[in-house]
């Protein structure tokens, strides 16, 4: 259980492919206008990275190393086209206005770099869960960028969430002002450069106070016992 926690925790915190490696930056900035299209992104995206981890770690002994890069990229190449053709029976609305960027996932270095650095060398079991976590802790920053661009850049919440979930997701949207003026700068371009720089500015200052916290703490320990210390 140590494992999976630690695991856990390097896909949503500590290694989060979007705040640390800074990866799969093209369709972080460009769909993330509104939270609809972080969720759907990041659903399509976690659904790659956990189908591709499984089927390298299913084949990782039956590979040679000089054919393993192209075999990866047909996996994920495979994946992808399953989750468009899915998205875009289901989901067609939705599928239409992400456009490229769902291709583009096969671009997307973070599903390669974990096919690489972690299917190829564990059992199922831990490619699973590191896949989860590693395009859960993607599509949480998708999905929170989105929001802060949507709340700033329309005043609202949830707005067209029934482009995913049907017509009773309608009911889920929040206005939060009837005279709101929306910020314009949110939902254009620049706007995504900044919402991403304040939340890599934030994850930077959380991680910073617990390493003062912890420095802290072991100079009280130090204080208290010299001896235990050395």
């Amino acid at each position: 259980m140590a494992d999976y926690k630690h695991i856990a925790q390097n896909g949503l915190w500590n290694n989060n492919q979007a705040l640390v490696a800074l990866l799969g930056l093209c369709p972080l900035l460009a769909v993330t206008n509104n939270t609809v299209n972080g969720i759907g992104l990041g659903l399509a995206t976690m659904a790659v990275l956990v189908v591709s981890n499984v089927l390298v770690s299913l084949i990782r002994d039956h590979v040679s190393d000089e054919i393993r890069i192209p075999v990866f990229i047909a996996i994920i190449a495979s994946a992808v086209t399953v989750i468009d053709l899915l998205m875009e029976a289901y989901l067609n609305t939705l599928h239409g206005i992400l456009g490229i960027f769902i291709p583009l996932i096969v671009t997307n270095c973070a599903i390669l770099g974990r096919a690489e650095a972690y299917a190829s060398k564990n059992p199922i079991d831990k490619s699973l869960v590191d896949a989860f976590f590693m395009g859960l802790g993607f599509a949480l920053v998708l999905v929170v960028l989105g929001a802060l661009r949507e709340i700033i850049g329309n005043g609202t919440l949830f707005d067209q969430m029934d482009l995913m979930f049907g017509e009773s997701a309608q009911a889920m949207t929040l206005h939060f002002s009837d005279n709101y003026h929306p910020v314009l700068l949110a939902i254009l371009p620049p706007g995504a450069f900044i919402g991403l720089g304040l939340l890599v500015a934030l994850k930077n200052a959380i991680e910073q106070r617990r390493a003062q916290k912890a420095q802290n703490a072991l100079g009280v320990q130090v204080a208290v016992n010299p001896l235990k210390a050395d």
